[in-house]
């Protein structure tokens, strides 16, 4: 018997740590520096943590909303249209599972930054999300996208009811912060988010713990693990110590591959425009410049059998996604 899912979205953590902000609170350099002969190695690796999480939440609370006009400019903006249709595609996907077995459906989605994904939640007919992230400023945010989001729907329309949490996921055990902590998740969401509580196995434990404690409804199914031994260390293994078995595991060319063959996967993608179009009109431009980065469309295209124009990234961009990872995960009780 099926329970319920939790989806994560996850990636290699040096990519991101290489563009979250340098700066830090010359105060907490300061403690650090006073302190380092005096507290324990433990006590110390604490410390030296809590600086890298203050780096990741004054990078994002940095960082300006500029509008989609702005976002449409951007030399990546089709990579992160094809990101945003597989979240589209993977978040539906998820859903459509769970809405078998519940009428209403409650969501927590960690680290939800400037809430990128409240419109799937609308169009998935959720009841109720949870919205937590580190950073204060994306938490403002997302809280203001919500409210434009329902003060733009028709009176009719049906929008879930959403709180809004500001907490280091991966540290602060959230069931301590929720209005009601007694509520009940059926879908637990990380996008692009997860690799951050790798840091250390402590809060990468607690993120799981985040997205077990308060998750899911009574339903009791047996399940057969695989092989001990077969867990690495950071990941099924830990998922394993809270009962969650691995639906899934799929690079991202993978899930595209699979997905893009339901048509209305594809039709989602051209309306989203997650591909690039080669080659352009003669009034476009591609995205990038560069020697050699649409070789491998050009020579897709000069196959006659071929139907022009195609749908593609750049090769850079290709190879930006193919570091990611779509998991799932179902929580057995």
């Amino acid at each position: 018997m099926m329970a319920h899912n939790l989806s994560l979205n996850e990636t290699d953590s040096k990519l991101h740590d290489a563009e979250v902000s340098q700066s830090s609170s010359s105060a907490v350099k300061r403690r650090l520096e006073e302190d380092d002969e005096e507290v324990s190695p433990r006590k110390k690796l604490i410390t030296e943590e809590s600086l890298h999480s203050e780096k990741v939440a004054t990078h994002y609370n940095k960082l300006k909303e500029c509008g989609l006009a702005e976002r449409n400019k951007s030399r990546i903006v089709y990579m992160r249209n094809f990101n945003n249709w597989l979240k589209s595609v993977l978040i539906a996907e998820i859903l459509d599972k769970v809405r078998q077995r519940r009428r209403e459906i409650n969501v927590l989605d960690l680290g939800c930054g400037k809430g990128g994904d409240l419109l799937k939640w609308k169009k998935g007919r959720i009841d109720k999300l949870v919205c937590a992230d580190i950073a204060a400023v994306s938490i403002e945010q997302c809280q203001q996208r919500y409210n434009d989001l329902r003060r733009r729907g028709h009176p009719n329309d049906r929008t879930f009811y959403a709180e809004f949490i500001t907490s280091d996921c991966s540290r602060e055990l959230l069931s301590e912060k929720l209005q009601d902590p007694e509520l009940q998740f059926d879908v637990c969401s990380c996008q692009f988010v997860y690799h951050y509580s790798f840091e250390s196995e402590a809060q990468a434990d607690t993120m799981l713990r985040n997205a077990y404690t308060n998750s899911f409804g009574n339903e009791v199914f047996s399940v057969t693990f695989q092989k001990k031994g077969e867990y690495p260390l950071f990941g099924c293994q830990m998922a394993k110590k809270y009962n969650m078995r691995l639906v899934y595991k799929k690079t991202f060319n993978e899930f595209f591959e699979e997905k893009v063959k339901d048509e209305k996967n594809k039709v989602l993608m051209q309306w989203m425009q997650a591909l690039e179009q080669y080659p352009i009109d003669e009034r476009g431009q591609l995205a990038s410049d560069s020697p050699g980065e649409y070789d491998h469309a050009k020579r897709k295209a000069a196959d006659p059998a071929v139907r022009r124009p195609l749908g593609t990234l750049s090769k850079s961009e290709w190879e930006a996604t193919s570091i990611y990872l779509v998991f799932v995960f179902e929580k057995m009780l």
